[in-house]
């Protein structure tokens, strides 16, 4: 399998660890949205998409965010969220596409980090219009 493009969203803001979005493309043919760069601790990372975890009031039956103490229908305090197993224990988010050996996970980090250098470091789209500007001018 083979990314075939990597397109980067910058996000602005000084001192926040969201840094960028990324799409790619698998084989021209499948598209995963909204993965993110990451500043962390030990430099950036790539997390994969993901959707928070839901639990249903017992008073009420609307879904709520599992951690929640308190539901945001009917306010009855939650009960602890169920624990399934001792690997998802305290998890919150749930991935809704990840690679599932770790050569896939480096090839697709390192895909989607050196476009978010490369986007990161190119001149913006307003600068190249500014620059285009003073050429057509002289």
């Amino acid at each position: 399998m083979e990314i075939t493009e990597v397109r980067v969203s910058l996000r602005e803001g000084e001192g926040k660890r969201l840094k960028a979005y990324a799409t790619i493309t698998l084989d021209n043919s499948f598209v995963v949205r909204n993965i993110k760069v990451i500043e962390g601790n030990s430099g950036l990372f790539v997390a994969m998409p993901a959707r928070k975890l839901k639990q249903f009031c017992p008073r009420c039956g609307k879904k709520v965010d599992v951690g929640s103490q308190y539901c945001n229908y009917c306010g009855v305090q939650l009960p602890p969220a169920p624990r399934s197993s001792d690997e998802n224990r305290g998890a919150t988010h749930q991935d809704l596409a990840h690679p599932i050996n770790q050569e896939f996970r480096d090839y697709l980090q390192s895909k989607v980090l050196d476009a978010y250098q490369r986007e990161k470091t190119s001149p913006s789209k307003d600068h190249r219009r500014e620059e285009q500007k003073v050429k057509d001018s002289e």
